[in-house]
Order: structure tokens, then sequence, then C-alpha cells
């Protein structure tokens, strides 16, 4: 049987795809790989290690902001905590709300919303290798945990 590693790409139903592309290539940093306004109007961004990872869809007529269905996507930061607090730092700057920040035993998280009220989690890695975070996974029952913690 074939085996997922991780998360591909995220798609989003988004009321603005104009200010939706801002924001993920003006604060996250994506390169924008298809424009597609003449269908949907549709957006494909990367981080640049594959051909997308978020996908930008127009929602329908009268869709409200935080009622597109997605709970949340997760982000990866490059390097450890230090990494994610200049990320921080970074939303902040551009007038983004960000959650307290979180460990969840594998990761350290913060939370924000997107234009259109999405979830989006960034995490550092809590392990130097893959193999002890999924060992770290396996062993645990439910969920695991969520504590407060500082950058």
């Amino acid at each position: 049987m074939p085996k997922i590693n991780k998360i591909s790409h995220v798609v989003f139903a988004v009321a603005d795809v104009e200010r939706s592309k801002a924001f993920y290539q003006n604060v996250l940093g994506m390169e924008l790989i298809s424009d597609r306004p003449d269908q949907g109007p549709s957006a494909f961004l990367s981080f640049g290690s594959q051909h997308h990872d978020i996908a930008l869809f127009e929602a329908p007529v009268g869709a409200q902001r935080g009622e597109m269905g997605l709970i949340h996507a997760a982000l990866q930061v490059e390097g450890g905590t230090g990494e994610l607090k200049k990320m921080v730092s970074h939303l902040e700057s551009h007038g983004v709300e960000v959650s307290s920040p979180v460990t969840h035993g594998i990761t350290n998280s913060v939370y924000f919303l997107d234009p259109d009220g999405h979830t989006l989690e960034i995490y550092s890695e809590a392990f130097a290798t893959r193999e002890e975070g999924i060992a770290y996974m396996r062993a645990q029952q439910g969920y695991g945990i969520t504590n407060p913690i500082t950058l």
C-alpha cells in the first residue's frame, strides 16, 4: 500500500481571490505559480518546494467569513522556535492577530486567521529527527497535549 507522508496542499474557498493572493504572497512569502482569473477565478501558490501548496478558488456568492468549512491548515516553519518567534513578529508587523504559542508535544505552534477567517497553524518541529517525531506520535493516546509556551 502506498504511504502518504505529508500534507501536499490545501484548497480554500475565498471571498476575494485577489485579496487572498496578496495575503499569501506578501505576508507568507508564497510564489504565485498559476493565476487563473477566468477559471473560478482561482490561483495556485507555492513555498518553492513543490508545484503548489495552496490553491484558492472563489467561494459561492453569500459565503460568510469563517464558514468555508476548513478547520485549519498547518504550515511548518524552517528551523526551530527561534524562527517561529521571528515568524510571529513578521505576522504581527502585517497586522495579523496571532494566538499565544503552545506546544502539542510534537510541535510548537501559533494560530491565526487569513483574510477569509481560515485558521492557519504555523509550527516548528519539537524533535530533531523525523523518526523521533513519529515515535512520539505513535506513543500518544488520544490527541496528546496542548500547553502554553514562551517563544
